[in-house]
């Protein structure tokens, strides 16, 4: 792999495999973070949507259903132990598009949450998604930004 094409993040969630599995994809709205740096809506009331399976979107809507976008489709799905789905920003060009993917591994009295976000390489250096950052600092916020989304999804999922 290509250094600055990948982040990856990972929390452990205190509950169940298959709990953990389900809240990532059952409730992502109520774990997603909401505002201008996590949905295309902003600060206005959106919902984010993932459907449960093979060629299923995952995209944002306003709650009166209009799409304002659509991030990817689920490219892999295999319940309660991993999932990947297409990743395309808001500023992609058509045909752009990068991997997010997650392994759900049980360890203990929990489960170990896996996220990956890979192909970076693919795009021109001058991409705007890098917002004129070069590639350490890009990689780096990027796995800030998805390590919060994690946190926000073991706060959701724990007890």
């Amino acid at each position: 792999m290509i250094a600055g094409d990948r982040v990856r993040v990972q929390t452990f969630v205190a509950v169940a495999l298959a709990d953990a599995f389900a809240v990532f994809t059952e409730d992502i709205d109520q774990w997603w973070r909401r505002g201008p740096a996590y949905r295309i809506g902003g600060r206005s009331p959106s919902i984010v949507h993932l459907e449960p399976r093979l060629g299923g979107r995952v995209f944002e809507a306003t709650d009166d259903g209009v799409v304002l976008h659509e991030m990817g489709r689920i490219t892999a799905w295999d319940p309660p132990a991993h999932l990947a789905f297409e990743w395309r920003g808001v500023n992609f060009a058509p045909g752009e598009v990068t991997t997010v993917e997650l392994w759900f591994e049980a360890r203990g009295d929990g489960t170990r949450v896996t996220l990956e976000h890979r192909g970076f390489a693919a795009l021109r250096p001058d991409h705007p998604v890098r917002h004129d950052q070069p590639v350490v600092e890009f990689i780096g916020r990027l796995g800030t930004w998805w390590g919060a989304q994690l946190t926000s999804l073991r706060e959701r999922a724990e007890p």
